[in-house]
């Protein structure tokens, strides 16, 4: 199994999460009654629906890690996964978006075909720390 599928199979078992295809048209969803929230595109790339509000809280922790690469202007967050801390963050992420998007004013519009599919290119940690 791999890493993308044992973190979408735990978080499954979330009760506000539910599977659809992606928006984007590749791979995977998991979604609220409202949102689009995980885009699961690979055996190991994920994007993830933070929210603009979310990712500048957090944007210092999220470029310190290895396993997230941002885009600029994007509401969405790439996470690749290549261990168990890594689906570990992820999981801890989706908590995260899932509470931003509680928060959203309902006029706000989603964003559920933006994620950074084809916008992102992960690169093998080696090759980062080889930088």
């Amino acid at each position: 199994m791999t890493p993308a599928q044992r973190a979408m199979e735990r978080l499954l078992t979330w009760p506000d999460l539910t599977a659809c295809p992606a928006g984007c048209g590749t791979g995977q969803a998991l979604r609220t009654a409202r949102d689009e929230i995980v885009h699961f595109h690979s055996a190991r790339d994920v994007d993830l629906h933070l929210t603009q509000r979310a990712i500048q809280r957090f944007h210092y922790d999220l470029g310190g890690s290895s396993a997230i690469q941002l885009v600029p202007g994007s509401c969405w967050v790439t996470v690749h996964l290549d261990c168990a801390t890594d689906a570990d963050l992820l999981l801890s992420l989706v908590s995260v978006a899932l509470k931003a998007h509680q928060n959203r004013p309902p006029s706000a519009a989603p964003a559920t075909a933006g994620c950074n599919f084809h916008r992102v290119t992960v690169l093998p940690r080696d090759a980062v720390a080889d930088r």
